[in-house]
């Protein structure tokens, strides 16, 4: 094993780097006043094309990008390269729902998504289902975050016997990451983002040549991943889709799909765009990440053809397959261009953190904390309120780890969109009708809830023994059928979601129950595509009605 100092400093000096300018973004493009949600929330509504593009990019591309789709891929082969297909035909499917999103958003103040089904559907109840989702379903992913840390701290053998000195560095990591979101608000992720993503497509584009160039070219690291899969016993990895995983391939990129721009930290990078355009602009240029996602997917095989062995806990004897990748560094990079990588990964995974635990705070703040416990709470009071959920936030991510033990990391990413994909009626429905009865949203919501937790705990995880959410793969032989397919679990349960609260709206409308008021105008101002109060700058305009709990 080589000597890691060199590694060590250059990841310190870059983190320590990125740790100053989270701390600066204070003072970044700050107004005279940051103690209001709209300016550490969503910073001051105000980002452009640049800024937003690396904003957006960086909360939707981060550990799962680097650490945890290869992970999959080396341990699974073709089946995880269901997250380029997804990229892909998630953009098409938003473009036109965030843009709308936006404009009803920044014409009510709207900071969260709760915020606006609480005025559109006239449903308090259906808002706190929304941020309660929100605020859960973003904890597993900002756990994936963490994992993707100690996967890079492990490699550099940044570690020790006690529980506590192994998990030390990565509590003192997210103390700064705690410390400057809590001073600097969304800033902080959105200026720290440049460097990030520079430091991403750096790493990138030397990996995917000189890898090949070291390792025989291409042709023998895809003979290396098929002598391997061909060589294994399960029936559902292999280089290419095979009968028994197509299902499970399908229902994995459609549903992921669906859930990405449902998420809070989505939402929020959108909502912090200074008009309609610069959504546009984006919306259309992000698929551009996509290809760097299907380049880094193929590291995974770039693994195995350079024969890793992926670390394993001295104690349990473990292995952790999220080190394949900074092991393939450590292994065929410099030293000192390995602890740029290393470093690379690591503030990939600190930029969408921060953004997540702000999204998860701005809904507690907005949704919970003034709708039911301080309705007469002042802005200042909001932004204090956000301030200290985004570091509790953080401690749930930690619990993730501990109570879910999934067989790949990527599963955590994929149970928070099981368990996101609950409010698509509410939210992404709701922008385009309100047929759907608040009645029935909520039934809806509650039966695919529980159908989700259902499916979740019949789920084990092969590799550790444990019997219950092992992963989102769920067997359809549970279902009474005969065969080894399985299943995405948030597909199956997002459309029987829907039935339910088709079925159940149907039944309220027939008996005439009455429904809330709609408080959004969405039918009336966006008749009009021109309409100058959704289309000027937020600069220029003038936004009308800061929701209250009302």
């Amino acid at each position: 094993m080589r000597d890691h100092v060199t590694e060590i400093v250059v990841f310190t000096l870059l983190f320590l780097l990125v740790s100053g300018m989270g701390f600066v973004a204070a003072r970044w493009r700050a107004p005279k006043d940051m103690e209001h949600l709209d300016e550490w929330g969503l910073g001051g509504r105000s980002f452009g094309g640049w800024i937003t593009w690396f904003l957006v990019g960086g909360d939707l591309y981060t550990a799962y990008t680097f650490v945890a789709v290869p992970a999959l891929i080396f341990g699974a082969g073709a089946a995880g390269f269901f997250a380029v297909p997804y990229t892909i035909i998630i953009y098409p499917l938003f473009f036109l729902i965030l843009i709308r999103l936006w404009s009803v958003s920044h014409r009510h103040g709207f900071v969260t998504p709760a915020d606006f089904v609480r005025t559109r559907f006239g449903s308090p109840t259906m808002a706190l289902l929304v941020a309660i989702t929100g605020i859960v379903a973003t904890m597993p992913y900002i756990a994936l975050q963490l994992i993707g840390i100690e996967a890079v701290l492990k490699t550099m053998g940044v570690t020790g016997e006690s529980l506590l000195a192994r998990h030390a560095p990565i509590i003192i990591a997210f103390a700064i990451l705690a410390a400057y979101t809590y001073q600097s608000g969304l800033r902080a992720p959105a200026l720290i983002a440049f460097v990030k993503d520079t430091l991403i497509y750096i790493v990138i584009l030397v990996a995917v040549i000189y890898l090949p160039y070291k390792l025989g070219g291409w042709g023998s690291i895809f003979e290396a991943a098929e002598a391997k899969f061909t060589a294994s016993p399960n029936p559902n990895d292999g280089i290419t889709l095979n009968a028994n995983n197509q299902l499970q391939y399908i229902t994995l990129a459609l549903g992921s799909a669906l859930a990405l721009f449902l998420y809070p930290h989505s939402i929020t990078g959108v909502l912090a765009s200074k008009n309609r355009n610069v959504i546009k602009r984006n919306m259309s240029a992000l698929p551009a990440y996509s290809f760097l996602l299907g380049l880094l997917a193929l590291l995974g095989y770039a693994a195995i053809a350079s024969g890793v062995k992926p670390l394993a806990d001295p104690a349990t004897g473990k292995v952790d397959s999220n080190t394949v990748v900074p092991l393939l560094f450590d292994m065929q990079f410099p030293a000192w261009f390995a602890g740029v990588a290393f470093a690379a990964i690591g503030i990939g995974a600190l930029v969408p953190a921060a953004i997540m635990s702000i999204a998860a705070a701005n809904l507690f703040t907005r949704n919970i904390y003034k709708e039911y416990l301080r309705k007469d709470a002042t802005s200042a009071q909001e932004a204090r309120v956000s301030k200290i959920t985004s570091l509790v936030v953080k401690v749930g991510a930690v619990a993730c780890i501990v109570f879910l033990d999934p067989q790949f990391s990527i599963d955590l990413q994929l149970i928070g969109g099981i368990i996101i994909l609950q409010t698509a009626p509410a939210v992404a429905i709701g922008l385009f009708t309100r047929w759907l009865h608040r009645g029935g949203l909520i039934a809806g919501w509650v039966i695919g809830m529980g159908l989700s937790m259902w499916m979740l705990w019949q789920i084990p995880n092969p590799a550790s023994g444990k019997a219950h959410f092992g992963g989102s793969a769920f067997p359809l032989s549970d279902f009474g059928f005969d065969t080894q397919r399985t299943i995405y679990v948030g597909f199956v349960t997002v459309l029987v979601n829907l039935l339910v609260a088709a079925i159940v709206t149907l039944v309220l409308r027939a008996t005439k129950t009455p429904d809330g008021v709609d408080g959004t105008e969405l039918d009336d101002y966006f008749a009009d595509e021109g309409d100058p109060r959704i289309d000027k700058d937020v600069a220029a305009a003038t936004v009308v009605d800061r929701p209250s709990s009302t």
